[in-house]
C-alpha cells in the first residue's frame, strides 16, 4: 500500500534527508580536521614526552632522542603494571646505555593509582622521579606534584642501598622520608613504588643494560 504524499510525509523526508547530509558533512569534516592536525598533535605528544624525560634524566647531553629510544620491560607486573606492556627509555652515551626511565604504577595511592616516571643511572642511583598521573586529594596528596611541593625530588641522589631498606619508608613508619602534613598514605605508596622500582633495577640490570647496541655509534675519540 502506497503512503500518500501528504504535506507531512514530504516533510519528513526532507528533514530526514538535511540531517542525512548535515551528518555526512560534520563526519567529513571532523575526518579531515583530524588527518590535517594528527601531525602536529604527535609533535606535540612527542615534545611533552621529551620535556618529562629530560625533567628525570641528568643535564648532561645523551646520543640519543630519547622519544625515540624505547625498550619493551620483562616482567612489568613488577614495577605495577597488572595488564599493560609498557615501554621503557634509555639515554645514550659513547655506545652505551647510560641510564633508563622507567614506567611505574604505585597502586596504594590514597585515591587509587599513581604514576610515575622514574630514572635510574646504569649505577643503580636515582636520577629523579616525576608523578605523571593520579588522582590525589588537592592540597594534600598532589604535593608529589613538583608545581605544588618539591618533595619528589628528594629521591635524586639515592640507591638500594642509600637508605638501608629500614629507611625506605616514611617517617612515620620509622623510615627516612618525610610524609605531607596531614598525609601519610601517598608518599607512602610513592616511596614503596620507587624502592620496588631499584630492586626491579637490581635483578633485571644485565638484561636492561644489554641493550647497548640500540645506542648510536659513540663519537670518536681520536686526533
Amino acid at each position: 500500500m502506497r503512503l500518500a504524499s501528504t504535506p507531512l510525509t514530504r516533510a519528513l523526508v526532507h528533514n530526514s534527508v538535511r540531517l542525512a547530509l548535515f551528518a555526512l558533512l560534520t563526519t567529513g569534516l571532523v575526518s579531515l580536521t583530524w588527518i590535517a592536525t594528527r601531525s602536529h598533535i604527535a609533535s606535540q605528544i612527542r615534545s611533552n614526552e621529551e620535556k618529562t624525560l629530560k625533567e628525570v634524566l641528568p643535564d648532561d647531553p645523551f646520543d640519543n632522542i630519547l622519544g625515540n629510544s624505547r625498550l619493551t620491560l620483562p616482567a612489568p607486573e613488577q614495577l605495577g603494571w597488572a595488564t599493560s606492556q609498557p615501554q621503557g627509555w634509555f639515554a645514550c652515551r659513547d655506545s652505551n646505555i647510560e641510564a633508563l626511565v622507567l614506567p611505574v604504577v604505585a597502586p596504594d595511592g590514597y585515591s587509587g593509582q599513581i604514576r610515575l616516571l622514574v630514572a635510574i643511572d646504569r649505577q643503580g642511583t636515582l636520577t629523579g622521579v616525576r608523578a605523571t598521573a593520579h588522582r590525589e586529594t588537592p592540597g594534600l596528596g598532589d604535593g608529589i606534584e613538583t608545581r605544588v611541593s618539591g618533595w619528589i625530588r628528594i629521591f635524586s641522589g639515592k640507591s638500594l642501598n642509600n637508605p638501608t631498606r629500614a629507611g625506605w619508608a616514611v617517617t612515620k613508619d620509622g623510615g627516612q622520608f618525610d610524609q605531607f602534613t596531614g598525609a601519610t598514605i601517598t608518599p607512602r605508596a610513592v616511596v614503596t613504588a620507587v624502592y620496588r622500582t631499584l630492586v626491579y633495577f637490581s635483578h633485571y640490570r644485565n638484561r636492561l643494560l644489554g641493550f647497548d647496541d640500540h645506542c648510536p655509534p659513540g663519537k670518536s675519540t681520536a686526533p
